[in-house]
């Protein structure tokens, strides 16, 4: 690989790296299955409400 070539190359890298570091999240974070259960439970609990 000739010395052009490779610095191009590291250079694309570390310019990928920090777009993604820079492009923020695209996962929420974890939910235990505890809280997604609590969350269904008060979103069930609105909805009676809503429809009055």
């Amino acid at each position: 690989m000739n010395r052009k070539k490779k610095l191009t190359q590291i250079h694309k890298k570390r310019v990928k790296a920090v777009a993604a570091k820079n492009s923020g999240k695209k996962k929420s974070g974890y939910v235990s299955k505890a809280e997604r259960a609590k969350l269904e439970a008060a979103a069930q609990a609105e909805e009676p409400e809503q429809t009055e």
